[in-house]
């Protein structure tokens, strides 16, 4: 029983400093971890985000070459930045054919922002000594 109770300590050891640093990505707070925009966080909304903030507006099927996904899968996504009011979804015919436009919202250009800042805060402090 000592022992388990001398490895708690030794682990405990060797973690604190990072939680300490972790609180300072907060900006002090009790919560060791930052609070990501878990909207933005998952995988393909964070493509969708990134490809939007470096092109003015991308169609549906641009989007999906590009993060290399499903119909399905990217709409959900696409719906879910929608809803949240991060990107603007146009639709709209050229010719015949029917096409549909996103455009990253100045909100969404601000939770990319904060969420950029919240990993980059968190690089900083696990490499920081």
């Amino acid at each position: 029983m000592a022992k388990q109770s001398a490895l708690s300590k030794d682990k405990h050891k060797k973690t604190e400093p990072l939680a300490q640093r972790l609180r300072g990505v907060r900006g002090g707070g009790e919560s060791a971890l930052p609070e990501f925009d878990r909207l933005i966080h998952e995988r393909t909304r964070l493509g969708i985000v990134s490809a939007l903030a470096v092109n003015d507006a991308l169609t549906f099927n641009d989007l999906k070459r590009l993060l290399k996904t499903t119909d399905g899968n990217l709409s959900v996504h696409a719906r879910k930045l929608e809803d949240a009011q991060y990107v603007i979804c146009t639709k709209y015919f050229d010719g015949r054919l029917p096409k549909t436009e996103f455009r990253l919202s100045p909100a969404g250009r601000n939770a990319l922002s904060r969420y950029l800042d919240h990993m980059e805060a968190l690089i900083h402090a696990t490499r920081s000594k």
